[in-house]
């Protein structure tokens, strides 16, 4: 199978035990990520958490068409939901808080999306 024509989710999928590197490096559409992070939150939580946490990375850095804070919740509620499976639900949040701490074109909108989420 050539890589490039799988979508950029299943391609994180496949090199994950690689490396986690290639996702953060290819931008991936934010909606496309949250889609798999919500697919995969049953079967395979661990996917599902990385796949939410790289959808809120690609809005952070600006990624993403006509995206709105409902995108950006979806992408937060998939991710959490995740994290709620693995029992690390205080650990994505430092996650999420950490990536917002990086900053990138899109970060104000991301925190203000998210800004009463993240307040508790």
């Amino acid at each position: 199978m050539e890589l490039a024509s799988v979508p950029c989710w299943s391609a994180a999928l496949l090199l994950a035990p690689r490396t986690g590197k290639l996702a953060r490096q290819t931008p991936c559409d934010p909606k496309t990520l949250t889609r798999a992070a919500h697919a995969f939150v049953q079967k395979q939580p661990a996917f599902a958490l990385g796949a939410g946490l790289l959808a809120l990375h690609w809005l952070v850095q600006g990624y993403g068409y006509e995206v709105t804070s409902l995108d950006v919740r979806d992408a937060y509620q998939a991710t959490l939901a995740a994290a709620e499976r693995l029992d690390d639900d205080e650990g994505a949040r430092g996650r999420i808080r950490a990536l917002l701490a990086e900053g990138g074109p899109g970060q104000g909108f991301v925190a203000k999306a998210l800004a009463r989420e993240l307040s508790s």
